[in-house]
């Protein structure tokens, strides 16, 4: 028995050459893999997925297991977003409902260690602080001080995962006014760094024409 990990692309598998030397040796349909673990990881589209393949190379059977993506993956896919933030403190790059981090969880709390769903939560939260990701419009600090005194309790309990229509609307308006001004103070940093580079050039340039003069 042969165990070959990859990683891929949920549903969107392609040939590689990693995937044939280690496959084409032993005679296994190649085509029929990719087909079978694109099927497999279908309900993950848009996401890397870790993927275990275990071969019999005497029988040509191949089993295929499919483990659970990173939570930073499942948290950039809650959000339909490519990156997360280089600088999670200066920028934000989503908003989540408390039902959606609830969700997330869910996806992720098999695949634990722990066995209880409230330190799942916790370490879903933790990686939404790492990624630039607000909670309910705040920070994950006040978040998790939040949820120790009780609140959203009756969502956790319940793991409720639909986020009523309203309140994604919220949800969404707060987001977009983040984004409004993280934007403007871009603009302005860009603005004030442009000003700074055009003036060290003057400055050369002055230099360069006093020592000609001498």
């Amino acid at each position: 028995m042969a165990v070959i990990k990859l990683l891929v692309e949920g549903g969107s598998m392609t040939p590689g050459p990693a995937v044939a030397q280690q496959l084409g040796p032993m005679g296994i349909n190649m085509g029929q893999v990719i087909s079978d673990v694109n099927t497999a990881t279908a309900g993950f589209k848009g996401v890397t997925v870790p993927v275990h393949l275990t071969v019999n190379a005497e029988t040509k059977e191949v089993s295929i297991k499919v483990l659970s993506p990173p939570t930073s993956e499942l948290i950039k896919k809650e959000l339909k977003i490519e990156k997360a933030s280089g600088a999670r403190l200066k920028q934000k790059v989503g908003n989540l409902a408390i039902e959606q981090v609830i969700s997330i969880a869910k996806a992720k709390h098999d695949h634990m260690l722990s066995n209880d769903f409230m330190a799942t939560l916790k370490s879903i939260i933790g990686t939404c602080q790492a990624l630039g990701v607000l909670i309910e419009n705040k920070e994950v600090k006040e978040v998790l001080e939040e949820i120790a005194e009780g609140k959203y309790a009756e969502e956790i309990s319940a793991q409720k995962t639909d986020v009523n229509p309203e309140k994604q609307k919220e949800i969404d308006a707060y987001f977009a006014t983040i984004t409004e001004q993280q934007e403007a103070i871009k603009k302005a940093e860009d603005a004030e760094k442009a000003a700074e580079e055009e003036k060290k050039a003057e400055e050369a340039t002055e230099t360069t024409e006093e020592e000609k003069k001498e």
